[in-house]
């Protein structure tokens, strides 16, 4: 995840429905018949999908993909692909800022337009893809019907979109190019989570979406990373064409790997069922609460990160590129902050590791403002730990609050976490442009500070939404 996002949907099944006030049990929820039938008459894909469904069904009649099954490695591997493919477009340009300011003769504010458009868009489409997903794209029949079309489409068009990117001659080809790789984007992200919890047993969907999750990680990490070094050698048009490559025979392997999506039913897009659902979470306090968490901790976030190759390629760093892209090595420790934030809840409590994500990231902050490059760096490191610690958090609070609609309240946090970073991705580029590094860490800090009173709010506000309309 550009941090890696597995959303609020991702710490346990969740339904999908588009409504909480849609008859009958969530679609996609309910295991099919023993036959490996997909639900629903005549849903494509079922014909094709015998052997994985001989392969992976047990005694109960559970024909869900499981852990060890041919499917579900093959599940794993596509999810791992898309994943990957995603994170790596989305944020193809954070790294190479300081050579497009160069190349196009851009300032630190235009150039940040690269990644916020990207960023803003994908928020903009997320909820609309998120009923999308309900629906499927039902051009025909086949292995590629209902969510893994939608997926297949956007992982594609993504791609191929990112190939045009690097012959881009001026600002606004470059902007309107990247703002429609946003838009095509969602799809992946709107649909993945809910695919997973369809297709895999329960008991094997969370290190299914561990690994999605880390297939996001390595791709926002791997080109940024990659990207600088291959800017250093070869310019940042090659690098941005190479990272393009990569991602279209990512989105191959997504389509040859897939199983067919046998437990989706397609059903109809209710705009008015989708706006009552996102109308109840947006009126619900702690839901509230944690969009704003997750908006403000992004900012900080894209604040740091979409300026700080400006601050050490110039004196007296004068770093690389190939070394500022190394530096976002340093997302392996939000990685990690990731995997031992549940343990670290436990024993603070929602209250007293929001506490600790702010403090990190306070402290971080200050130490940026040292002369000395370790100091910078730890930093970095320090609001990168404190960053994937709240995030975790406010997205699994999400979750948990959520009963219903889940589909809808997940498109909300992402929406809201994509806005702060294109917020603060502009924000603290024009602070820099004005005044430098102490400017875009005022940005920060500043959303630091709006960020403690919606974090640290009383805990029974995040009461479960269907328990607070009773």
């Amino acid at each position: 995840m550009n941090p890696a996002e597995p959303g609020p949907a991702s710490a346990r099944p969740a339904r999908t429905a588009a409504s909480p006030s849609a008859p009958g049990p969530a679609r996609g929820s309910t295991p099919v018949p023993a036959t490996g039938s997909a639900t629903g008459a005549g849903a494509p894909g079922a014909a094709d999908s015998t052997a994985d469904g001989a392969a992976d069904g047990a005694a109960d009649g559970d024909t869900r993909l499981r852990k060890g099954s041919p499917g579900y490695r093959r599940a794993n591997l596509a999810l791992f692909a898309a994943g990957l493919a995603t994170f790596a477009l989305l944020y193809s340009t954070q790294a190479l800022l300081p050579a497009l300011s160069e190349g196009l003769r851009l300032s630190p504010a235009q150039a940040s337009l690269s990644v916020s458009v990207c960023t803003g868009a994908l928020a903009v489409a997320l909820l609309p893809m998120s009923a999308l997903s309900e629906r499927g794209i039902p051009l025909g029949r086949g292995r590629g019907a209902g969510r893994i079309r939608v997926m297949t489409v956007s992982v594609f068009g993504a791609s191929l979109l990112a190939l045009a990117v690097p012959f881009s001659p001026n600002l606004g080809v470059l902007v309107a190019l990247r703002a429609a790789q946003g838009l095509a984007l969602a799809g992946l992200p709107a649909t993945a989570m809910a695919y997973l919890a369809e297709e895999v047993h329960p008991s094997a969907v969370p290190s299914a979406i561990g690994l999605y999750v880390a297939g996001n990680s390595i791709g926002g990490m791997s080109s940024r990373v990659a990207g600088g070094a291959l800017a250093q050698a070869y310019g940042w048009r090659a690098a941005l064409l190479a990272v393009g490559l990569a991602s279209l025979a990512c989105a191959v392997a997504f389509r040859v790997l897939a199983p067919p999506a046998r437990h989706f039913t397609p059903g109809p897009i209710r705009p008015g069922a989708v706006a009552r659902t996102v109308a109840g979470h947006l009126a619900h306090r702690g839901l509230r609460s944690m969009y704003a968490v997750g908006l403000l901790f992004m900012a900080v976030f894209g604040a740091v990160y979409t300026v700080l190759g400006y601050r050490l390629t110039a004196a007296p760093y004068g770093l690389s590129q190939a070394a500022v892209g190394a530096i976002f090595l340093v997302y392996l420790v939000g990685t990690a902050a990731s995997a031992v934030s549940g343990a670290v809840q436990a024993r603070l409590g929602r209250r007293g590791v929001f506490a600790l994500a702010l403090a990190l990231c306070a402290a971080g902050l200050l130490l940026t403002l040292a002369g000395a490059l370790w100091l910078i760096l730890l930093g970095l490191v320090l609001v990168t730990a404190g960053f994937f610690t709240g995030h975790a958090a406010a997205s699994g609070a999400v979750s948990r609050t959520a009963t219903t609609g889940r589909a809808q309240a997940s498109a909300l946090y992402l929406t809201a976490y994509y806005i702060g970073n294109s917020l603060g991705g502009t924000l603290g580029a024009s602070a820099y442009h004005a005044a430098r590094w102490p400017a875009t860490t005022a940005v920060a800090l500043t959303a630091v500070a709006l960020a403690t009173r919606p974090a640290l709010r009383d805990p029974r506000g995040l009461a479960p939404v269907r328990d607070r309309r009773r």
